[in-house]
C-alpha cells in the first residue's frame, strides 16, 4: 500500500499523538488532507451526530487522504453511550433565576419546556434521585438543588442560575445514575462500526470492566476486531478503574462529564494519576475535552489552555483531542497546527530525560522481556533508532511506555496494526511488506528503508527487534544491536 521511500511517510519528530473530531468544519477532502498534513494521527467519528453514511463517507475521505500522503491515520468511533439530557423549550431557551423553583418533569412533551419545567430523555432520573441531590445541567453551568419528587417530577431549587437552553445534560454531583453503559443506538453504531472498519472504538460512560467486556463481545459479534478505549467520565469509573483499564486497550480521560461529577478542583489529580496508571498497565491514553476550546472561534487559544496541552503531555499522555474545535470550528486546520507545535515544544522538558521500564517486576511475555531489554539499553548507550519488526504491533507499545527521545519504528506488514500504533506515543509505523526468512537480510532491508528516508546517518548504531519466525503474534523473541554502514552478516 505505502512506499518505504514515499514522501512525508514518517511525520515529525513529535511524539505526542493528536486525535481530531470530524464534523461539518472538516467535511471536505482538502480540509482533512490538510488536517493530516498538519499532524493528525487519529480521527474520531462521533456516533452522537450524523447518520451511518455520513460517517462512511468521512472515514472513505480519512483513508484516501492518508495513503495519498503515504501515512497511516487511525479511525476511532465513538459511540454515544447513554443520553442524560433535559428536552427541549418552546422557545429554544430560558433564563433560570437564582432561587427559582424548576420542575425536570418526565410526563412533559418533549418540547413543552419553559421557565417553570422541562422534560427529561432519561426517565429513571426519577428514581435514582433523591432530596438534597445536586443536579448540574450544561456541564455544570446551571445547578439545581432536588428538594422533592411526586410521582414523575422532580422539583428542584435553582441554586447556580443562568440561560438554559435545549437537549443540554444532566449529571448528578458524585455520580451514581443507573443508566447502562451500551445503549440499543450504541449496539446499531456498533454494527455501522464494524461496516466502516474503524481500529477503536470508545465505550461513553462505563461504570465497570464488565461494560468494556459486554462492548467487545458485540464487536467480536459484529465481526469487528477494533481494539476499545475506555471513556472515564463518570464519578464511579473511579472506584474500580484499574478494572476497567485491564478491560480495556486504552483509555479516554473525559474531562467534561468526569469534571462536572466530581468537581473540577479534583480533576487535574485524577488525570495526573490515571495518565501513570494507564502507562504503567501498558495502554494508551487519550487526554480529551476542551484543550483548545477558544480556537473554535479564535485563531490563538489562551495562555490557559497552552498550558493544559503541555501539562497533558508531560504527564506522559499518549494523545490529546481536539473535539468541537475540528468538527465546527473556523480554524480546523490552524488548531491542529497550533496544538502540535505546543506537544513539540513540551516534549522537550519530558524525553531528554530518559525513563527505565520497569525491571523489578517479573515479565509475562517473551516478546515484553525483548522490548525493555532494547529500550533499556537504548537509554544506556548512544543509539539513533528502535526498530521493532513486529506483526501485532504489542512490542512498539511496550516500548513507547518508557520516556525516551529515541524514535521508534515500528516495521509491520499487517496494515490494521501500523493504523492501531498512530495512537502510541512516540511510535511511527512502516509498512514493510517483507517476505524473507533471512533475518541478515531483513536487517540489511530496515536499515536501507531508514537510511533512503533520511532517519539514518553512516555510524548510528541502531536495535533491532524482531522474532525467529517473522509474522507471528507474539513471537519477539530476539534483539540486534547494529551499526548504519557496516556489513551485516548475521542474525
Amino acid at each position: 500500500m505505502h512506499a518505504l521511500n514515499s514522501p512525508g511517510y514518517l511525520s515529525t519528530k513529535r511524539r505526542t499523538k493528536i486525535v481530531a473530531t470530524l464534523g461539518p468544519a472538516s467535511d471536505d477532502p482538502k480540509v482533512i488532507a490538510d488536517l493530516i498534513a498538519a499532524g493528525v494521527d487519529v480521527v474520531r467519528l462521533n456516533f452522537s451526530h450524523g447518520k451511518a453514511a455520513d460517517h462512511q463517507h468521512r472515514a472513505d475521505m480519512v483513508r484516501a487522504a492518508a495513503s495519498s500522503q503515504g501515512k497511516f491515520v487511525a479511525i476511532l468511533g465513538d459511540l454515544q453511550g447513554p443520553k442524560i439530557r433535559i428536552d427541549r423549550f418552546k422557545t429554544g431557551k430560558v433564563e433560570l433565576a437564582d432561587g427559582a423553583r424548576f420542575t425536570l418533569d418526565a410526563d412533559l412533551d418533549r418540547d413543552s419546556g419553559d421557565e417553570t419545567a422541562v422534560g427529561i430523555t432519561y426517565k429513571a432520573l426519577v428514581t435514582d434521585s433523591k432530596a438534597g441531590d445536586i443536579l448540574l445541567l450544561d456541564d455544570g453551568r446551571i445547578v439545581l438543588l432536588v428538594e422533592t419528587i411526586t410521582g414523575n417530577k422532580i422539583q428542584t431549587k435553582v441554586v447556580v442560575g443562568g440561560e438554559l437552553s435545549n437537549n443540554k445534560g444532566i449529571n448528578r454531583q458524585g455520580g451514581g445514575l443507573s443508566a447502562p453503559a451500551i445503549t440499543d443506538k450504541d449496539r446499531e453504531d456498533i454494527k455501522t462500526a464494524a461496516a466502516i472498519g474503524v481500529d477503536y472504538i470508545a465505550v461513553s460512560f462505563p461504570r465497570s470492566g464488565d461494560d468494556i467486556h459486554e462492548a467487545r463481545r458485540l464487536l467480536q459479534e459484529a465481526g469487528c476486531t477494533a481494539h476499545i478505549v475506555a471513556k472515564i467520565e463518570r464519578a464511579e469509573a473511579i472506584d474500580c478503574i484499574r478494572e476497567i483499564i485491564q478491560a480495556s486497550d486504552a483509555i479516554m480521560i473525559a474531562r467534561g462529564d468526569l469534571g462536572v461529577e466530581i468537581g473540577d478542583a479534583e480533576l487535574p489529580a485524577v488525570q495526573k494519576a490515571f495518565i501513570r496508571m494507564a502507562r504503567d498497565m501498558n495502554r494508551p491514553v487519550i487526554t480529551a475535552t476542551q484543550m483548545m476550546e477558544t480556537m473554535i472561534s479564535n485563531p490563538i487559544p489562551t495562555r490557559a489552555e497552552v498550558f493544559d496541552v503541555a501539562n497533558a503531555v508531560l504527564d506522559g499522555t499518549d494523545a490529546v483531542m481536539l473535539s468541537a474545535e475540528t468538527a465546527a470550528g473556523k480554524h480546523p486546520v490552524r488548531v491542529v497546527e497550533t496544538m502540535a507545535r505546543i506537544c513539540h515544544r513540551a516534549e522537550y522538558q519530558i524525553e531528554a530525560k530518559s525513563g527505565q521500564p520497569p525491571l523489578d517486576i517479573p515479565f509475562e511475555r517473551i516478546d515484553q522481556a525483548i522490548a525493555y531489554s532494547a529500550i533499556y539499553t537504548a537509554n544506556h548507550l548512544s543509539v539513533a533508532a528502535l526498530v521493532a519488526l513486529t506483526e501485532s504491533g504489542a512490542t512498539a507499545l511496550w516500548m513507547s511506555r518508557v520516556s525516551t527521545d529515541i524514535p521508534i519504528y515500528a516495521f509491520t506488514r499487517n496494515e490494521v496494526a501500523a493504523r492501531r500504533m498512530a495512537l502510541y506515543r512516540g511510535v511511527q509505523a512502516v509498512h514493510f511488506p517483507y517476505s524473507s526468512t533471512d533475518h541478515a537480510e531483513v536487517n540489511r532491508l530496515t536499515i536501507e528503508a531508514l537510511t533512503k528516508m533520511e532517519y539514518l546517518d553512516d555510524g548510528d548504531v541502531v536495535i533491532i527487534t524482531k522474532g525467529d519466525l517473522m509474522g507471528q503474534m507474539g513471537g519477539t523473541n530476539a534483539m540486534k544491536i547494529v551499526r548504519v554502514g557496516q556489513i551485516i552478516n548475521a542474525d
